[in-house]
């Protein structure tokens, strides 16, 4: 078929699960400190994700993924505290906008540390997808420096170097599971020293003491925690079945649409004519970045035949 392309579905869903990800986060950076949710945020993912791994009785990750496996733990433990101190002043939008910087860095980080060469139309989609989101940001004529706006970036610079790692990780026979456990529990344990340096609020001390007067907040860290998993499960398997990590970049952005819904419905939020211009090009690049080349093979060799 014209359009087959089996890693994309999972990448959509995988997005999709990524965005009520940071929802669920927007609303808990409210319930407590961002040390502890970051924590949390990795450490009941992986007790979730070790479970699996003991229910199917998979082997221990191999000897040849434990260096990707602690750089992206590394990376995503700060990605995360990046990304949680940006939603604490930031929008849900905004902060979701510049946690997508992350594939313009993942082109540059594979061109760079791989020699991976950039397809044509993947370069067409990274540029029409940033300028969707300075579009999706607003009127850009408006946009002024914020050091909260530096966390945002962070976010999406170690997004890019944890998808890098994870891509390269997710080519060897390991399972996403066994991958992933491991990973998390090594970013919970990168982030648990910032609970001792800076300490516990009252309010996360209560979280932890008496957890059957937060359900509410147990009860947000529980889905976080599916949700979460389901999202890194499902970009594993994108990644496997993938020829090239930049040919998924652009479609992480399609994070952002499921984003500005979820801002509307929960924030009453409305859009300008930039954002709305901005979420076309966002989806018309990752179209053009999954079907393009398909596209134009197909007419070319249909054209040839013809004559």
């Amino acid at each position: 078929m014209l359009f087959k392309n089996r890693a994309v579905p999972y990448m959509l869903i995988s997005t999709f699960s990524m965005s009520l990800t940071g929802l669920i986060l927007k609303k808990l950076t409210e319930m407590m400190g961002i040390e502890l949710l970051t924590f949390l945020r990795f450490l009941m993912p992986a007790l979730l994700l070790f479970a699996m791994v003991a229910v199917s009785k998979l082997p221990l990750p191999p000897r040849t993924v434990l260096k990707p496996i602690i750089i992206r733990g590394l990376c995503i433990a700060a990605c995360q505290l990046c990304f949680i101190a940006s939603l604490n002043t930031l929008t849900l939008v905004e902060s979701s906008v510049l946690f997508g910087t992350g594939p313009l860095f993942i082109a540059v980080l594979e061109k760079l540390f791989f020699k991976v060469n950039i397809k044509t139309e993947t370069k067409f989609g990274l540029v029409a997808t940033f300028a969707g989101v300075l579009l999706l940001a607003g009127d850009v004529t408006g946009i002024q420096f914020r050091p909260e706006l530096l966390f945002g970036l962070g976010a999406g610079l170690f997004n890019a170097g944890s998808q890098v790692s994870l891509f390269r990780a997710s080519k060897r026979e390991v399972k996403p599971a066994v991958l992933n456990s491991w990973t998390f529990l090594i970013a919970a344990i990168a982030v648990l020293p910032l609970s001792f340096i800076f300490g516990l609020s009252d309010m996360d001390t209560q979280i932890l003491l008496e957890p059957q007067h937060n359900l509410l907040v147990w009860g947000c860290l529980f889905v976080l925690s599916i949700t979460v998993v389901g999202n890194q499960i499902l970009r594993s398997k994108a990644y496997k079945l993938a020829d090239s990590n930049s040919q998924l970049a652009p479609l992480i952005f399609t994070n952002l649409l499921f984003t500005a819904i979820w801002q509307v419905l929960f924030f009453d939020e409305t859009f300008s004519h930039y954002q709305v211009v901005g979420i076309a090009l966002i989806i018309i690049a990752s179209l053009m970045n999954s079907f393009a080349a398909k596209v134009f093979k197909h007419f070319f060799h249909t054209k040839a035949h013809q004559v």
